[in-house]
């Protein structure tokens, strides 16, 4: 498997396990721990946005979506609130459905780039 799509695989699975602790603790009411868990799955999906779209993952700088080409629709509006309100459950549902359509368009980037390659 190249290792692009070895990293980004792994990174999905490290979203779908905090997926379910985020779950979990929103059920509880536990919104502390919460938090600091949507503080690792907003960064996380920073870094499948960047690496989806094959530019590098920069944590320490503002978030900029205008060099990705490939992003979900109000893609800095929607993690600006997520990101000002990451204890709110309804943050993370809009993080929840950022992953779902990145991952959607992740797919598409890779059939459109497997399709553009000459065969031979």
């Amino acid at each position: 498997m190249d290792k692009k799509v070895e990293n980004i695989s792994n990174l999905l699975k490290e979203w779908e396990n905090s997926k379910v602790q985020l779950e979990a603790l929103f059920r509880e009411r536990d919104y502390e721990n919460a938090k600091v868990l949507m503080e690792k799955g907003i960064l996380i999906f920073i870094q499948f946005l960047a690496w989806s779209n094959e530019v590098p993952a920069t944590l320490d700088e503002p978030f900029n979506s205008n060099k990705f080409e490939f992003k979900p629709v109000n893609v800095e509006e929607r993690l600006g609130f997520i990101m000002s309100r990451p204890n709110l459950y309804h943050s993370y549902r809009q993080l929840s459905e950022l992953m779902v359509e990145q991952e959607k368009l992740y797919s598409k980037r890779s059939i459109l780039k497997k399709a553009s390659k000459p065969k031979g």
